[in-house]
């Protein structure tokens, strides 16, 4: 697997940061946004180093899995929708951002807990 010494999400694939996971699989790793915009603001991200989001190999099972944990947060936070974004600006290590929105503000809850919301589903 070819992942990147100084690369923040290479670390957390690694277990070097830790992280608030909520699915994984032996290729890909979806876990909680350290800023997240909303409860539930995860990131889903190849296990496997890839700059960009199109050089993934699997372009059309890495989203079929983002579909799959974009369910789990739909199943456990009832949100109104998820929108999805691409961005790969700040980490360099292909990303996708799922952000649930919700039809009022709702009150932040910890890491820990939505994390386990997100997995148990």
């Amino acid at each position: 697997m070819s992942l990147i010494e100084d690369c923040v999400f290479c670390k957390i694939v690694r277990g070097e940061i830790p992280s608030h996971k909520v699915w994984e699989d032996e290729n890909y790793l979806a876990f909680l946004d350290i800023n997240p915009q909303a409860d539930g603001h995860t990131l889903v991200i190849p296990k496997e180093h890839y700059r960009w989001v199109w050089g993934v190999p699997n372009f059309g099972g890495y989203f079929e899995k983002i579909r799959e944990v974009e369910k789990k947060i739909e199943k456990a936070l009832s949100p109104l929708w998820v929108e999805m974004k691409v961005l790969g600006i700040d980490v360099p290590h292909a990303h996708v951002h799922l952000i649930p929105h919700y039809d009022k503000e709702q009150k932040k809850e910890e890491f820990s807990e939505v994390a386990e919301r997100i997995r148990n589903t």
